[in-house]
């Protein structure tokens, strides 16, 4: 079987791959075009994000088998047709669900306890002990909406903080951890103070947190998004934040992500350069879900789940 690694990942995937008869061919290196040019005798891509698998895309694509998405979101990949066309699509969420979750947890730790501000102001020798006076995790209601790998990782991660932890995912039929409430959107509205998203980017959640959801909260919240960028709606989070509907937000992805700020249209720009100026807003990079222990951990995974569809 031969694999194309259109991404690099960690290298232990390859070595687990070429121990067991696969033939592995690097494309990390190729452009789009370079690969189409290549790929009707391959039967199996890794990716992660650097091209978009479309239609176009796969109906080139006369032997291939699988396509291997090295982390959780299929949001790049065509999975409908790829359905169409027999080719299985195989992603590894449980991979980084640990690390998003403690990516979560330090986000709103450091924002409920100002450690961002507190330490800018020591930086710059100003003493304020009074003005950075934190908020504590535990008499918190937190609500989780997407109770998935990540999701379930983050209410495990919390159980010791003694929070009232609230979950709500429209397709999970029933919770195993006795420490989580299975709740409507509507209890989650009424009741959180701390919202964490952990849902795929598709159709029915682009922009799912927007104006008129922050507006059927009962009480001011933070927001924790580690999922996908166009899960929320940046000038309504704007919007929130300046209403005081939202207290402060903790945002690891954004709605375009350039790897250049330079890059970003003005809209975008203008919105980034709002949220840089917040001192109520922790923004990381995209790096929740990456971790050491996580890329490892991916390969392995990824590699068990590609063997056993070899020889099923």
């Amino acid at each position: 079987m031969k694999i194309l690694f259109i991404d690099k990942v960690h290298s232990s995937l390859e070595e687990n791959l070429t121990k067991h008869g696969y033939q592995c061919i690097d494309g990390t290196e190729l452009n789009k075009n370079q690969i189409l040019k290549i790929i009707s005798d391959i039967n199996g891509i890794i990716i992660r994000s650097r091209i978009k698998i479309d239609s176009f895309f796969l109906k080139k694509c006369k032997s291939l088998k699988f396509i291997g998405r090295y982390g959780s979101g299929l949001e790049s990949i065509d999975v409908e047709c790829a359905k169409n066309l027999n080719i299985r699509c195989i992603n590894t969420p449980e991979g980084n669900a640990n690390a998003v979750a403690e990516h979560s947890l330090g986000m709103i730790l450091n924002l409920l306890n100002n450690i961002n501000k507190s330490n800018s102001e020591i930086r710059r020798n100003i003493w304020n002990r009074k003005n950075n006076t934190g908020s504590e995790l535990s008499n918190k209601v937190i609500g989780i909406i997407g109770y998935g790998n990540c999701g379930k990782a983050f209410a495990k991660i919390l159980k010791g903080f003694g929070c009232t932890i609230l979950a709500y995912d429209k397709y999970v039929s029933e919770y195993k951890e006795k420490w989580v409430k299975k709740v409507s959107l509507k209890d989650i509205y009424e009741n959180a103070n701390v919202l964490s998203l952990h849902i795929p980017l598709n159709e029915e959640t682009h922009y799912f947190i927007n104006e008129k959801i922050i507006n059927n909260f009962k009480n001011p919240f933070y927001l924790i998004n580690t999922s996908r960028g166009k899960c929320v709606n940046t000038s309504s989070i704007i919007n929130g934040i300046k209403n005081k509907k939202i207290i402060g937000a903790c945002l690891d992805v954004f709605e375009e992500e350039k790897e250049s700020f330079n890059k970003l249209n003005k809209k975008e720009s203008v919105n980034m350069t709002i949220l840089k100026n917040l001192k109520n807003v922790v923004l990381t990079p995209h790096i929740a879900g990456l971790t050491i222990e996580s890329y490892k951990k991916n390969s392995q995974i990824m590699f068990k789940k590609i063997h056993s569809l070899a020889n099923y």
